[in-house]
């Protein structure tokens, strides 16, 4: 099945057409291999469930959506005809989507034995629980940290300053909620977005990705305002995946962290409001600036090393950081038409 570029209706369906278990939906940009592994996974682990699985690909180039048509025809391709970002790609198979329950499956992750099973019974069965996450491993098979605390401003700064990976005292690693070993239930504010398994009633009510947020951000935002709507978000070691970790966003170099920078900023502008989002920009900038100026004196010395890469990485940055959110403001009140 093939479609290209679908209209996003309005609202999820109503409960009345959720006739199958479970939708995933897979965005891909440029992952060709993984992404044949991925759906492989999928379909050799689904077990007893009655799932449909979407993958929508954003103008990828490597020739993906091809490999999907070609080895996989049950899969529900939908084709986009410019890269129209990770909310809004999701957007477009979650808003048609039959599942009870909804399943955002990064492109790059494997998925083990009977976790899609075992999590679908998990959200059956807790019925307060309106997203929820599994165990997420490296694909050396050591834990990877999922969850974390949203990115406010106190976090923010600890993230930036590295007083985060401080082993004590212990409050320091709250934002990456780190000590906690993902060994057992517990209420989370963020469910990382490679497999991020959500209620469609939760869906229903809270209503779908917000699409301003183009590439990060997204999950973190839709778990703020499931939450806000009374459901929990959890995480529940009931099975594991493999993430790879950032295939697409690798792709991006330091276009990456300024599509990361921008997110934080407007997440605390949505949720903070205007001297929040100026706070997010200054310690993002600041920090910015601070690693670019430290790896240039480094330069001087150490020329064939690390530091001069580094150095430029972080110019570049620099050069295409986010605006202002004052000068944003101003740019939306001019193009805005008078009343």
């Amino acid at each position: 099945m093939i479609v290209a570029d679908t209209a996003i209706p309005t609202k999820a369906r109503s409960v009345a057409t959720w006739t199958l278990d479970l939708t995933i939906v897979v965005v891909n940009w440029n992952t060709l291999s993984l992404l044949r592994d991925c759906l492989a996974s999928v379909l050799s682990n689904s077990g007893n469930l009655s799932l449909e699985l979407f993958v929508v690909d954003n103008a990828s180039s490597d020739g993906s959506a091809e490999m999907v048509s070609a080895e996989f025809p049950s899969v529900k391709l939908i084709r986009n005809t410019q890269n129209r970002g990770f909310a809004a790609a999701n957007n477009q198979a979650l808003a048609v989507g039959q599942g009870r329950h909804m399943l955002l499956l990064n492109s790059d992750t494997i998925v083990l034995g009977d976790v899609l099973e075992k999590c679908v019974r998990y959200l059956d069965d807790q019925i307060d629980v309106g997203a929820m996450g599994c165990r997420v491993l490296n694909p050396d098979r050591t834990l990877q940290p999922t969850c974390f605390e949203y990115p406010n401003l106190p976090n923010l700064f600890l993230w930036t300053t590295g007083l985060a990976r401080l082993p004590w005292p212990r409050f320091l690693g709250k934002y990456r909620m780190a000590g906690w070993k993902r060994d057992c239930e517990r209420d989370v504010d963020v469910v990382t977005g490679c497999y991020l398994l959500v209620r469609t009633a939760a869906l229903r009510d809270v209503g779908l990705l917000d699409e301003s947020f183009f590439f990060f951000g997204e999950e973190t935002d839709w778990c703020k305002r499931i939450r806000e709507h009374g459901w929990r978000v959890r995480f529940a070691p009931v099975g594991d995946i493999v993430h790879y970790g950032g295939a697409s966003a690798k792709k991006l170099n330091h276009r990456r962290d300024v599509m990361l920078f921008k997110a934080l900023i407007d997440f605390n502008s949505k949720h903070g409001g205007a001297l929040s989002a100026i706070t997010a920009w200054s310690i993002l900038w600041a920090n910015t600036f601070s690693r670019y100026v430290g790896f240039a004196v480094a330069s001087i010395v150490d020329r064939k090393g690390r530091a001069p890469s580094r150095r430029d990485h972080f110019r570049s940055i620099l050069k295409d950081f986010p605006p202002t959110p004052l000068a944003q403001r101003r740019s939306s009140d001019a193009v805005s038409p008078r009343q």
